[in-house]
Parts: C-alpha cells; structure tokens; sequence
C-alpha cells in the first residue's frame, strides 16, 4: 500500500511542477536568469521534501511551489514594464572583451578567469583572442562573441611567420602574468626569446601582462594589465 501511495504522489507531484514550469515559462535552461534558476530549484527541492516523507500533507508541498510560481510570475510581469526591475533581478550584460582589449576588471567582478574564455571562444568557434572586437557576458553566462571585421589582430607589428615552426590553434604564452612554459616548449622557444619579443612592445616584465598568445603564423597578441 505505501508503494502504491509513493507511486501516485510521484505520478501528482511531477503534474503539478510539470504545468507550473510551463506556466512559468519556456526559457530554455541555459538562458535562464539567476533569478528563474533559483525559483526551478527550490520548486525542484519541495518536491522531493513531499515525496520523502509519506505522511507530509500534498497541500504542504503543493502551496509552496504555487506560492513561488506567483512571485515567479508576478516579478516577470513587473520586469517586462520596468527596466530597472529587469536589471534588479537579470543584471547587465558584461563586456569582457571590448574594441579588442580584455576588460580584467569585468573578468575579476564575475570571477571569469581566462580558461572560461578561451573555452567559450572555442564554443563559439573562435580559436584566437585577437581575432576578438566585443566578448560580452550574458545573464545566463552565456559569451558572445563579435569578431573584427578584418581580422587582424590587435597586437603591435610582429614577427615574420618564418620565425615561428608551428601549426595548431593559438597558444597562450602568459596568462595572468605567469608563463605557460609547456606552451613555450611546444614552439620551441625560451622565456628569454618570450622577454626580448616583450622588451620590443614596451613590457619589461612578464607580470606586466594579463594575457599574451601565439598563432600558427607566428603573431603574437599581448594584452597588458592595466
């Protein structure tokens, strides 16, 4: 008999949050603001709390998760006449890369260190940070990404390509001041060959720069701190 209530409880419980998602909406997961994140996992919690223990009232797990699905609703309702009501709850998208140069600042606020960037590029199937004009992060943590126009890079004059024997995706060389060696060895150059090519742009020191890569064709693009 306690199977069979545990059965039909399940089958009610998954109705109930099944129609007050849809009321809610039809976002997808990964574009859902923090805000409608937090609402779906309490919902999600409540019911698990009535599925637990057989003897807990439905209407106790039940009018918690309408009572969230009215703020959920009456919040979105008050956002879509109020910009300051949506950027209260959603936030402001963030420039992490603009006009070409990464926004270290933007970067540290959100806690978004340069491997979630070079992963997100590579998401959006871009492989080089300087092939980058605008990286803006989303509510829903999601990176788009404008490329330049022309494609070049945002780096001083380089180096001939023939300096270089090396094919693949651009390396990072520095990243937040630190030298990526094994990147350094996979080209087969030195830090003392990375500080003359640095010296030539103005940097004396490696913890100068927030992030320096290399491409296949031997460019280098260096982004200072600032």
């Amino acid at each position: 008999m306690e199977m069979l209530t545990l059965f039909f409880r399940t089958v009610f419980i998954y109705g109930v949050v099944f129609v007050i998602l849809r009321v809610m909406g039809k976002r997808e997961i990964g574009k859902l603001s923090v805000f409608d994140l937090v609402i779906s996992i309490m919902i999600a919690e409540i019911a698990v709390f009535v599925l637990e223990d057989l003897n807990k009232p439905m209407v106790e797990g039940i009018l918690p998760m309408v009572t969230l699905m009215v703020v959920q609703l009456t919040i979105a309702y008050f956002s879509l006449k109020s910009q300051f009501v949506r950027r209260l709850f959603e936030g402001n998208p963030s420039y992490i890369i603009k006009n070409g140069q990464l926004n270290r600042e933007e970067m540290k606020r959100h806690r978004y260190n340069l491997d979630d960037l070079l992963l997100q590029l590579r998401e959006n199937r871009v492989m080089n940070v300087a092939d980058v004009e605008f990286a803006i992060l989303e509510n829903s943590g999601k990176l788009t990404v404008v490329e330049k126009k022309d494609n070049v890079p945002a780096a001083e004059p380089e180096k001939p390509a023939a300096a270089i024997r090396y094919e693949g995706l651009p390396l990072p060389l520095i990243m937040d001041g630190k030298v990526q060696d094994q990147n350094l060895e996979k080209i087969g150059k030195t830090r003392f060959w990375l500080k003359r090519e640095l010296e030539t742009r103005g940097v004396k020191d490696f913890k100068e720069v927030f992030f320096c890569s290399i491409d296949h064709r031997g460019k280098l693009f260096l982004d200072k701190k600032r």
